[in-house]
């Protein structure tokens, strides 16, 4: 095998490497400064995000955590086809943020993010502070979790129409989301001033 084709193996080898490291969850997922600390990407994501859309860091990431663990490829689990054979998938969710297929497709539409995937950490934030910035219009608060995860699964109109009332599972769903990103909160609060410091903008 020749040196060039050994330095092309090397470099593909490095960039698979890189790529699985950007994509593994992080080590802390119940600490947001450890997140950021970790992913220094991911906070650059989550302030872009603030900074377009107004959402907060830690409402952000407590729905991403909600939504996929963190997980870049996470999908719905298959139905199962008489009790035990894998069958077709519940949804066309996917990603970070769990965007349905026709959903993400308007968001590229009307943001112009033609490129977007879902299973880019920055695109994903963007479109949650996209849907998000929709319910601000409303009278909702950037600030209330519950109330902007209802909307961002149940859509505005069937949050409007209360469809949610008749998912006690969801509520408890929303109520827990709202409790993660009180928790990001009061933890955001004691490291947004070393966070904002230079080197956590180097990587």
């Amino acid at each position: 095998m020749s040196n060039r084709y050994v330095k092309i193996l090397y470099l593909l080898i490095i960039t698979f490497s890189v790529q699985s490291c950007m994509t593994t969850p992080p080590e802390s997922p119940d600490n947001i400064c450890k997140i950021f600390k970790e992913k220094k990407s991911w906070y650059k994501a989550a302030i872009q995000a603030e900074k377009r859309w107004k959402i907060p860091p830690y409402v952000l990431m407590s729905f991403v955590f909600q939504e996929s663990s963190y997980r870049a490829n996470a999908k719905p689990e298959r139905d199962k086809l008489l009790g035990f054979i894998p069958w077709f998938r519940p949804s066309s969710a996917k990603g970070y943020s769990q965007a349905l297929t026709k959903t993400w497709d308007d968001y590229m539409d009307e943001t112009g993010n033609s490129r977007a995937k879902r299973n880019n950490f920055k695109d994903s934030t963007d479109f949650i502070g996209w849907y998000a910035s929709k319910g601000y219009y409303q009278g909702f608060e950037k600030t209330d979790a519950r109330s902007l995860y209802l909307a961002y699964h149940e859509g505005y109109g069937g949050f409007e129409k209360r469809t949610y009332r008749k998912k006690q599972w969801l509520i408890a769903v929303s109520d827990r989301v709202q409790a993660r990103s009180s928790m990001y909160q009061q933890q955001y609060w004691g490291c947004a001033e070393d966070l904002k410091k230079k080197r956590f903008w180097i990587f």
